[in-house]
């Protein structure tokens, strides 16, 4: 009998929920000297030499404020980074390089695992956890929700009061001129009270997933999925309304810990999300495949057909796209590892 995620019901305990907040295991190895800038984009050197010397502020603010009167230490405020850029021209791994050079304790997630961790242990609890920190490194800031967006804002405003560097990406879309800017400019808005300490650096380049990969593999059938799925020790198949459904009742902060030690996933049955809701919820279980590299076969519908034209032409359409982008650079690796 084949394994299934639907029978796994992961409990992260508050407190790990901060301590988890490392680079995906892809990141482990990157460096400064390991990311290997373009020279047809200069802004690539620039962006190398600004997050080393972000880091070196980070390190140095970590290591105590100016003597004031009778020597007593004054609280530095935390150094700010933010990097703007397409998809896939190395952003993240500039953040897990300041991360890995920056001195514990230091944390590192995506926007939406931020969001989560201080929904898991409520504004207060987060910002006490995290206030001691180096640096804390966000991927993919996004923009798209407006109380997420202020949440975050003033957790970064008490942290950078409390001398926690903060350093952040946000991808652009392909093709969308001056959106990159806009971001920038709507990220520095959001967080005015912050807008002062961040310098804004952009990234430009074409997106590396896209380079010289074949198409998207074709959904298999249902028989030859069960038969796949069998052939892996330790592989999940799941029906996707099923899968859908078992989701909706677990706390996105948990979905990592729900696909920990699969080999591969498959899930048959795939069609068009049902709603918004469960869109987003596949959103973070892509995210969260995407960082652990696991392998996605699936039946049905194609995995760039889960997510509808009227939902990736909304507010939330950057968030669609990049789940579609790494859902299929998963199918691939799928293909290639059975070949």
């Amino acid at each position: 009998m084949h394994a299934r995620l639907v029978d796994r019901s992961p409990v992260v305990p508050a407190d790990q929920l901060v301590a988890q907040m490392v680079p995906p295991a892809m990141f482990d190895e990157v460096s400064f000297a390991s990311y290997i800038p373009d020279p047809k984009e200069p802004s690539q050197a620039v962006a190398v030499r600004k997050a080393e010397e972000f880091s070196q502020k980070v390190t140095k603010i970590r290591g105590g404020g100016k003597r004031g009167l009778f020597g007593r230490k004054t609280q530095q405020s935390g150094a700010g980074l933010y990097l703007d850029g397409g998809f896939g021209v190395g952003k993240t791994h500039l953040l897990a390089s300041i991360f890995h050079s920056s001195p514990s304790p230091k944390a590192f997630g995506t926007f939406v695992e931020l969001t989560h961790v201080v929904g898991a242990l409520g504004f207060n609890k987060a910002v006490e956890e995290l206030s001691n920190h180096s640096v804390l490194c966000i991927d993919e800031f996004e923009l798209d929700d407006p109380g997420d967006t202020m949440l975050v804002s003033r957790l970064l405003t008490e942290l950078s009061a409390r001398g926690v560097s903060i350093v952040a990406t946000s991808n652009t879309l392909p093709g969308q001129l001056g959106e990159g800017r806009f971001a920038a400019q709507d990220f520095l808005r959001e967080i005015k009270k912050l807008g002062s300490i961040f310098e804004t650096i952009r990234v430009d380049g074409p997106d590396y997933r896209h380079r010289d990969l074949p198409p998207a593999p074709e959904p298999t059938d249902d028989a030859d999925l069960l038969e796949r799925a069998d052939s892996i020790d330790g592989a999940t198949l799941d029906d996707f309304d099923e899968l859908c459904a078992h989701l909706s009742t677990l706390h996105p902060s948990r979905y990592g810990k729900l696909i920990e030690g699969v080999p591969a996933v498959f899930i048959k049955g795939v069609h068009p999300a049902a709603d918004q809701s469960v869109a987003l919820r596949l959103v973070v279980l892509a995210d969260r495949l995407y960082d652990a590299s696991i392998p996605v076969t699936v039946s049905g519908a194609k995995l760039d057909e889960i997510f509808t034209p009227e939902m990736v032409a909304g507010g939330y359409r950057k968030k669609y796209l990049r789940a579609t982008s790494r859902l299929l650079a998963l199918s691939r690796f799928e293909v290639a590892a059975s070949s």
